[in-house]
């Protein structure tokens, strides 16, 4: 099913004509990759999903492209330094994994002044930054919406197990993990999911929280420190995404906490390991992150802009945003997702 979207994409972009004669002088592009942390788990799935559809398109096209790909280790000097590196080894479009959403001048200065088109991903700039110029893009999704899924899900599993309410007093006690401290993913996903819990007629309880950077080994230690602080008063663990759930479920698991006893755990992203979570019911469910429809996008984007190709294939919002649909993953509907593996 992929290879046959790239080939129609492929075919589009040739036949339609547009900017025919240029194109057919390309031989090779160059993209340059800069991410905020390589060992993210959904940056990484992101990633392998992107280096396999080059590899698609080249094969369809026959144009190369080469890929460089920089860690800048959560530092954004360090990645202020690479796309100035990547510049200067000659790539015609820089993707960008921000470090801190709220720094981006320095690339944009970059990418004005050389006239280096740069496509930011999954870590979203503020607004007024992207319009500085007309050659900054976004590809990710909104945050706002994951929120409200898992809040969803959240809800009709307390509502509908007659054992989630441990105490029987018909509130949900709840802890919340969030990703990094001030970052507008974790704000929003934290506030959009509480506030659905509650429209779903749940009556919610906010017992403590820790910020855990989307890391599941820090989300382990503060898990089990809320366990010495809270117990089983804990009904429910809200997570910002996959990797602190399963941190959380890691922290039950070293307590000898009998699996019954758990609370209901959701978390956001649809991760490989997040979505068996679910299928062994570890987790009651995830919201799934289109790791693949966003990797295919930017590269369609980037090829784009690479080649002075057309845009039609590229899911464009305003002209500058590309934004995929999260979708709500349980145990009756996992399978499906795996399947996109």
């Amino acid at each position: 099913m992929k290879k046959w979207i790239v080939f129609c994409a492929a075919a589009i972009f040739f036949l339609s004509g547009c900017d025919r004669e240029t194109d057919e002088t390309v031989k090779s592009i160059k993209i340059g990759v800069t991410l905020y942390d390589q060992y993210d788990t959904f940056i990484s799935e992101m990633m392998a999903s992107f280096t396999e559809y080059v590899s698609e398109l080249e094969e369809e096209t026959g144009i190369a492209i080469n890929i460089e790909v920089m860690d800048a280790s959560g530092s954004q000097s360090s990645q202020n330094d690479q796309v100035q590196n990547l510049i200067e080894k000659g790539c015609d479009v820089i993707c960008v994994n921000l470090v801190d959403r709220t720094e981006p001048t320095t690339i944009t200065d970059l990418g004005e002044k050389n006239n280096i088109p740069i496509v930011f991903f999954n870590r979203e700039l503020v607004e007024e930054d992207l319009e500085r110029w007309d050659q900054l893009y976004y590809v990710g999704a909104d945050a706002f919406e994951s929120g409200i899924m898992e809040g969803e899900i959240a809800a009709d599993a307390f509502l509908n197990d007659a054992n989630a309410d441990k105490n029987g007093d018909g509130i949900c006690q709840y802890v919340v993990l969030e990703g990094e401290a001030g970052h507008q993913d974790s704000i929003v996903r934290t506030e959009y999911s509480i506030n659905t819990i509650m429209e779903q007629g749940v009556q919610a309880e906010k017992l403590g929280y820790a910020i855990a950077n989307w890391n599941r080994a820090q989300a382990q230690t503060k898990m089990t420190s809320m366990l010495t602080q809270y117990g089983d008063a804990i009904e429910l663990v809200l997570a910002n995404n996959d990797d602190m759930a399963l941190g959380a479920i890691d922290a039950l698991k070293a307590e000898n906490i009998d699996r019954d006893d758990w609370p209901i755990i959701v978390g956001i992203d649809g991760t490989d390991v997040g979505l068996e979570a679910v299928q062994n019911g570890e987790m009651v469910g995830t919201v799934y992150n289109d790791k693949e429809g966003q990797a295919y996008q930017m590269l369609l984007l980037a090829y784009a802009l690479a080649t002075n190709g057309d845009f039609d294939d590229v899911q464009l919002q305003d002209g500058k945003y590309v934004r995929m649909p999260y979708e709500k993953v349980t145990a009756e509907t996992v399978e499906e997702f795996l399947e996109k593996e």
